[in-house]
């Protein structure tokens, strides 16, 4: 079908400015809704973005936001919530209610195409609050049935500029000369954001796409220590590792839940216990995945040489097949 107008759900974040970016390159008209403009002026710059304030858990308002729409993309996760069973009250918020209001709305607004991002590891039986309440969301879409006519992609953990993955490990090391990590055994498939917004579009536009959930995944599994190490040896900051059990971690990361910010939580942890790595291809739609190797460079060794084929990289991955 043809694509003129999106509303992006979830869209000033880091994921967001990806797809709006990719949205603009094809000329679609794209709104964003947002608590604050204040977070999304990196999205101004786009030239067929608008960003408004809104409140989105509010089901008038995103009727509203959807009219004249022809598709919808909801992009809203997040990490941390009080904690529940199945899962808490904030994930049930962000994951379960909100792709419920979003297939209530897309219904009322006539839109007829739904993007709905979950995670890798999304479970009903997961070992975390965060995969089940992932897992629920789905359910709310699956139960569109073909109205609006869904896709559902699970990323992996993404990298990129401004990631808050790999930058993370960078700024500990900048600040401490040893490392406990958490999950260093853990398995992950980490999956350039660049590729997550051409699946997006791909997803959008391309009829095979309708009532599909697709893996997002980059080409290499790795291991979490050697993604520490890779990325502050990148850094110039290599550091000893020191992986800890699961009892010191969940220790670990109920001392970080008391900061206004934690950088880990206990639920965290347990959502380590399953590997995040794809079942089958690591990209739908025939895409060839971007190596970390092949872009990291450029935004976490500033002046390694490898950095000047970024811009390469970047405008070229799109049309391997």
């Amino acid at each position: 079908m043809i694509i003129e107008r999106v509303v992006l759900v979830g869209g000033s974040g880091f994921v967001g400015y990806s797809v709006a970016n990719r949205l603009a390159e094809a000329g679609v008209g794209t709104l964003v809704p947002t608590r604050r403009c204040s977070r999304a002026g990196h999205l101004l710059i786009l030239p067929t973005v608008e960003v408004v304030e809104a409140n989105v858990h509010d089901p008038a308002t995103l009727a509203q936001l959807f009219a004249g729409a022809d598709a919808v993309v909801n992009l809203v996760g997040i990490l941390h919530s009080r904690s529940g069973s199945p899962y808490g009250p904030d994930f049930a918020r962000a994951h379960v209610e909100l792709p419920r209001k979003i297939v209530a709305a897309c219904r009322q607004a006539g839109v007829k195409r739904l993007v709905h991002v979950s995670a890798l590891g999304a479970d009903p039986n997961g070992p975390s609050e965060y995969q089940r309440s992932k897992a629920a969301g789905e359910a709310e879409i699956r139960a569109a049935g073909e109205e609006p006519c869904w896709t559902i992609l699970r990323p992996s953990v993404m990298f990129g500029r401004g990631d808050h993955f790999l930058n993370l490990f960078v700024r500990l090391a900048h600040r401490f000369p040893v490392l406990p990590l958490a999950g260093a055994h853990a398995r992950f498939q980490p999956v350039f954001v660049e590729d997550v917004a051409e699946v997006v579009w791909r997803s959008l536009v391309e009829p095979s796409a309708a009532g599909q959930t697709f893996e997002v995944a980059g080409p290499r599994v790795y291991t979490l220590r050697e993604l520490v190490e890779y990325a502050t040896e990148l850094a110039g900051r290599p550091r000893p590792i020191i992986p800890l059990p699961e009892s010191a971690a969940m220790l670990q990361a109920a001392v970080m839940e008391l900061a206004p910010a934690p950088l880990m939580s206990r639920d965290n942890v347990r959502s380590m216990r399953v590997p995040n790595v794809a079942s089958g291809a690591p990209l739908p739609f025939g895409l060839t995945p971007t190596a970390l190797e092949a872009v990291a460079p450029a935004w976490i060794g500033d002046g390694s040489p490898r950095a000047r084929y970024y811009p390469l990289r970047t405008r070229a991955h799109r049309h391997h097949q």
